[in-house]
């Protein structure tokens, strides 16, 4: 059970699973928090299968971006031949390759080459950059 620490503001909690490259790695969690300063008007990596960056080790051939964007704010991500890519808008409204979003709505490009944000309405975005197979 997740609750607010507030008693006007509601929670809103995502709960999102990737699943690892290999069996039999023992579970572990890790809590980073990235300040809105971070993702305002781009995208930051927040997990990637190296660490990069700072973000967050996960087990898997897969970098998560978080960004914020608003009115004129507008980011850009290149995407490796072969890759997938899911973009989950989790509020607001935002431009997605061309592709108006509203919270809550989501987006998977296969054959992209990159991912273009833009037109942000109070929009909190994730992108995930996935291999091309299943993995």
């Amino acid at each position: 059970l997740f609750r607010s620490p507030s008693d006007t503001t509601p929670v809103h909690f995502l709960q999102i699973w990737i699943r690892p490259d290999r069996n039999g790695i023992t579970p572990g969690y890790e809590q980073k928090y990235f300040g809105d300063a971070e993702k305002r008007g781009r995208l930051r990596l927040i997990a990637s299968g190296d660490g990069a960056e700072g973000s967050v080790l996960i087990h898997q051939d897969a970098r998560l971006h978080a960004g914020r964007f608003d009115g004129g704010e507008q980011a850009t991500l290149a995407i490796a031949e072969g890759r997938r890519v899911y973009v989950h808008l989790v509020r607001g409204e935002l431009e997605v390759n061309g592709t108006r979003l509203a919270g809550g709505d989501a987006l998977k490009l296969t054959a992209a080459t990159s991912v273009a944000l833009a037109q942000g309405r109070d929009a909190e975005v994730l992108v995930f950059d996935l291999p091309g197979d299943a993995h």
